[in-house]
C-alpha cells in the first residue's frame, strides 16, 4: 500500500482496525501484512465483501502448503472478527450522535425554562411600576385627603381661639407645641429646641409620607398581618363606649383646648394607620390567632387592652395597670422584677376565644411605640452592654462565636462585651445563630395594628401627657400620672437622639441602610421620620 493510501481515512481506519485484528486472532503482525489486511480493509469498504477480497490478494508464496492453508484459514476468521468490529464502531458512533442530540435538546430545554423565568421577573417589574400611581381603597382617600384635613384642623384651631367671633392672636405656648396636629418636626429648628426637653427624633408629616419602589417591595414580603371580620365594628364600638363613660372625668381634669388637641392627634394617627392598612395588607387572611394578642395585657375594672413594646415605657405602663387593677396602691413601690415576673397581670391570650373577641370590640386598644432605632440602641444598651446574665449567655456567646474573630475563651464562655456593630451583624443575619427578642422585634409584629384597630396610638417620646391624657379618658384616679421610673440601671445614661447617632456611627452606611429597611414598616405606620439624610 502507497504512502498517499496510508494516510489517507480509510488507510487510518484500516490500521487500527488492524490493531484490534492481531489481539483477537492472535495472528503475527508480519503475517497481516503478508495477508494483504490492508487491502482486504479496503476492500469491505470500497469493492466487496472481505472473502472476495482474500480471494484477489494471495500471500506472495506460490506453492500449496499446509502453511499456507492455514495462513488463509486464519484469514477468514480475521475476516469474521473485522466484521463484527466494524458493527462495533458504527454501533458507537450512533451512540455518540443520540448523546449529542439528547445534550442538545436538555439545552434547549433549560434555554426555554429560564425564558419563562426571566418574563415572569419581567411581567412582575411591569406591575410594580404600574402600582407606584396611588391607588384609593374604598372609603379611603390618599394625599390630598391628608394635606385637607391639616388644613381644616389649622383652620378650626383658629376658629377656636375666636372669643365670640373675633380673632386674638398669641404666641403659641408648650402645650400648643406638644399637641398640636401639625407634628413638632414641622416647627422651625430654635422653636423646637427651646420647648423639647430631650432631643429626639421626631414624627413627620402624614401628608409627606412617600413610599418608594423598593421600600414597597419590603412591604410586600414583610410577614403578613392577620384580621377578624368580628373586628369590623370594633373601633367604633370601643372608641364610643370609652368616650361616653368617662366624658365627666375628662371635663374636670383636662382643659378643653388640651382635650380637643389630643383627640385630634389619636385622630390623625388612626387615620394615617388605615390608609397604610387598606394599601397593603388588605388582602390578608382575618383570623385572629393566639399569638396575633400574646403580647397584649388585660386591665378589666377600666377596660384596658395594653400592647406590650420593651424599651418604650412598657415597665411603668405595667406599673399603672397593677394599681389600676387595686394589686398595689402606688406605682413608686413596684421594682422592677415584680412588674416583669409577679404575675400581677393577665394576658389576652389566657383567655378564652370568645372572651378574646368580646374585649377585643368592647375594650380600649392602647399601644405606645418608640422611634425604631432609638428603641433598638436602648435594647442593646440595656440588655447586651449593660450586666444580664440571662441575655449575655443566651445572646452573648452565640454572637460572639460566630462573628468575632479570634476571640477570647473568656468571652467565648461569658457572651459579655458584644459590641454594637457585632450585634447588628447578628440582627441583619438571615442565619442568625441565635432567634429574635421581643426586646428589637419591630412593633408592628408584636401589637398588629392592621389587625387589632388600636384606639390610642402614643408615641415614647411624648410618654408624660399623652399617657396622662389616656388615664383621665378611662377615668382612672385623678391621683395615678405617669411614672418617669428607670430602675433597671439607674445610673446610666438615657438613650437620646445623640446617643443613637453616636453608636450608629460605628456602623457603615450599608448597615444603616439595612436596619432602615428592616423596621420600614414601624416607620411608616406610626409616622417617623428618616434617621439618617443618606437612606432612601
Amino acid at each position: 500500500m502507497s504512502l498517499q493510501q496510508m494516510c489517507s481515512p480509510v488507510g487510518r481506519r484500516s490500521r487500527r482496525s488492524s490493531e484490534t485484528l492481531q489481539d483477537a486472532a492472535g495472528l503475527e503482525k508480519t503475517d497481516l501484512q503478508k495477508g494483504g489486511w490492508f487491502a482486504l480493509r479496503g476492500a469491505e469498504h470500497n469493492k466487496g465483501s472481505c472473502a472476495d477480497q482474500l480471494v484477489n490478494t494471495k500471500p506472495p508464496t506460490t506453492s500449496s502448503s499446509p502453511a499456507s492453508d492455514l495462513h488463509g484459514r486464519s484469514l477468514l476468521q480475521g475476516c469474521s472478527t473485522v466484521r463484527w468490529v466494524v458493527l462495533w464502531m458504527d454501533w458507537r458512533m450512533m451512540l455518540d450522535s443520540l448523546r449529542r442530540r439528547k445534550r442538545m435538546l436538555l439545552c434547549s430545554f433549560w434555554f426555554l425554562l429560564l425564558f419563562a423565568a426571566g418574563g415572569l421577573v419581567l411581567f412582575s417589574h411591569l406591575q410594580d411600576l404600574s402600582e407606584m400611581v396611588p391607588q384609593e381603597a374604598p372609603g379611603v382617600k390618599l394625599g390630598a385627603t391628608q394635606r385637607q384635613s391639616r388644613e381644616t384642623l389649622c383652620t378650626q384651631d383658629g376658629e377656636s381661639t375666636k372669643p365670640g367671633g373675633t380673632e386674638q392672636h398669641r404666641p403659641p405656648s408648650a402645650v400648643d407645641l406638644l399637641s398640636s396636629p401639625i407634628p413638632p418636626m414641622q416647627f422651625p429648628d430654635f422653636e423646637r429646641s427651646r420647648h423639647s426637653a430631650v432631643p429626639s427624633f421626631q414624627e413627620q408629616d402624614a401628608s409627606a409620607v412617600h413610599v418608594n419602589r423598593r421600600h414597597r417591595k419590603l412591604l410586600k414580603t414583610s410577614p403578613a398581618m392577620q384580621h377578624s371580620n368580628n373586628l369590623s365594628t370594633s373601633s367604633s364600638t370601643s372608641s364610643s363606649s370609652s368616650s361616653s363613660s368617662s366624658s365627666s372625668s375628662l371635663s374636670s381634669s383636662l382643659s378643653p383646648e388640651l382635650l380637643v388637641r389630643s383627640s385630634r392627634i389619636q385622630h390623625a394617627r388612626q387615620k394615617l394607620m388605615k390608609e397604610i392598612c387598606a394599601k397593603y395588607k388588605s388582602s390578608i387572611s382575618r383570623t385572629v390567632t393566639p399569638n396575633d394578642v400574646s403580647h397584649i395585657y388585660v386591665e378589666n375594672k377600666y377596660k384596658l387592652l395594653y400592647c406590650e413594646v420593651p424599651k418604650a415605657g412598657c415597665s411603668n405602663w405595667k406599673r399603672i395597670l397593677i394599681v389600676l387593677a387595686g394589686k398595689a396602691a402606688d406605682t413608686q413601690s413596684l421594682k422592677h422584677d415584680a412588674v416583669h415576673y409577679g404575675n400581677h397581670l393577665n394576658t389576652l391570650v389566657s383567655y378564652s376565644r370568645p372572651d378574646i373577641l368580646q374585649r377585643l370590640k368592647s375594650y380600649t386598644k392602647v399601644a405606645f411605640v418608640r422611634e425604631p432605632l432609638e428603641r433598638l440602641v436602648s435594647a442593646y444598651r440595656d440588655k447586651l452592654e449593660s450586666p444580664n446574665t440571662y441575655y449575655h449567655s443566651l445572646f452573648g456567646k452565640p454572637i460572639i462565636a460566630k462573628y468575632r474573630a479570634n476571640a477570647s475563651k473568656e468571652a467565648l464562655s461569658t457572651g459579655d462585651g458584644v459590641t454594637f456593630p457585632e450585634f447588628v451583624q447578628y440582627l441583619l443575619d438571615v442565619h442568625r445563630p441565635v432567634g429574635m427578642d421581643i426586646h428589637w422585634e419591630p412593633a408592628n409584629q408584636l401589637c398588629n395594628p392592621c389587625l387589632l384597630d388600636y384606639d390610642f396610638i402614643g408615641k415614647f417620646e411624648n410618654m408624660e401627657e399623652e399617657s396622662n391624657f389616656l388615664l383621665r379618658q378611662t377615668g382612672a384616679p385623678s391621683n395615678l400620672t405617669m411614672p418617669t421610673l428607670k430602675d433597671r440601671n439607674p445610673g446610666a445614661q438615657r438613650t437620646t437622639r445623640e446617643l443613637t447617632l453616636k453608636y450608629f456611627s460605628q456602623v457603615s452606611a450599608w448597615e444603616r441602610q439595612r436596619l432602615y429597611d428592616f423596621y420600614y414598616m414601624d416607620y411608616l405606620m406610626f409616622n417617623y421620620s428618616k434617621p439618617f439624610s443618606d437612606l432612601y
